[in-house]
């Protein structure tokens, strides 16, 4: 195996030259409102561009289940977290052989929503043949999609290498997945056992609103929340609380720096309340998203349902900076 170990906004001046009219100041753009849905049981997964104001591309959340990060220099396989998909490094290196799940559950790992690269599930594989079990989650209506076994052989700069088998060590399949240089990842199904087109090309989409998996700490409980998750390593995001959004510039972002943790917009600009049976909006929250071309956007939510009432489909204010 290989080892393998963003400007901010310029303030735009006006000028007078005597006899001449004002240079008038750069405006603002709009504000204006944008409804993002996710289909029934948060069944899809919707990718949305603030500069387009489009949704470039919208996939089943189960259309996918690793994705394998496309960085040369990189080597980090990810889970699919809209899933509650979970990995178990059995300690074997034979995958051909049966393997007992008991206790899996309690030693199950899961990838950090913030996207922290020392996070991972499968954690740094590369000096090690160990099996793993893929526990593959769950779709949209609680059904489980099964467990498979899990071992990387080999990557480089141009492609991964790895095998997978059923529980009784059978079916043992060797695959090899292609990096995508157009995109941050390349993902593999491991229900048509191949690649498969996912998400758009880098410069196309800054937000993803999607199901995640989230790790709470108290009580210890690794659960799927609904939300927004940024593009890796490119968006930047800050977080204002209890801001006026009319008000917010960004001039905030000094005292409110930005981050690229994927989660940073996160879930929890809404809550649920048992007594209702129904999801509020904490449109006090606001966001100022920066993308890699040095564009800022601030944006707040509004409402978590659509005119029908359908859950996973919610209503955003956004305004360029």
């Amino acid at each position: 195996m290989r080892t393998a170990i963003v400007p901010l906004l310029a303030l735009l001046a006006t000028g007078c030259i005597k006899d001449e009219l004002p240079v008038p100041a750069h405006p603002r753009g709009d504000a204006r409102q944008v409804q993002v849905c996710m289909g029934s049981g948060y069944q899809d997964q919707v990718w949305y561009d603030p500069a387009q104001d489009a949704v470039v591309a919208t996939n089943p959340k189960t259309a996918w289940d690793l994705a394998f990060t496309s960085d040369p220099d990189d080597w980090r396989v990810w889970l699919n977290g809209a899933n509650l998909m979970t990995v178990w490094n059995t300690g074997q290196t034979d995958i051909t052989l049966s393997t007992d799940t008991t206790g899996m559950a309690a030693q199950a790992r899961i990838d950090a929503a913030s996207g922290e690269p020392d996070s991972t599930a499968f954690g740094d594989w590369r000096n090690a043949d160990d099996v793993y079990v893929v526990h593959r989650g769950f779709n949209a209506f609680g059904t489980p999609l099964g467990l498979r076994k899990l071992q990387f052989i080999a990557e480089d700069a141009d492609a991964y290498v790895f095998r997978t088998a059923a529980l009784d060590g059978s079916e043992e399949q060797e695959f090899q997945v292609p990096r995508d240089p157009t995109r941050w990842y390349t993902y593999f199904s491991l229900t048509t056992n191949s690649t498969v087109a996912i998400e758009p090309p880098k410069d196309s989409w800054q937000l993803l609103f999607t199901q995640y998996t989230y790790r709470f700490h108290d009580p210890y409980l690794a659960y799927l929340v609904t939300g927004v998750l940024i593009q890796p390593g490119q968006a930047r995001v800050s977080r204002i609380d209890g801001a006026d959004f009319n008000a917010v510039s960004l001039a905030d972002t000094l005292a409110h720096p930005f981050s690229i943790h994927r989660d940073r917009i996160g879930y929890d600009w809404k809550a649920y309340s048992f007594d209702t049976n129904s999801y509020t909006v904490d449109a006090g929250q606001v966001y100022i998203v920066m993308d890699r071309q040095g564009h800022a956007y601030k944006l707040h939510f509004l409402d978590f349902y659509n005119d029908q009432g359908q859950a996973g489909c919610p209503t955003f204010e956004l305004q360029e900076l």
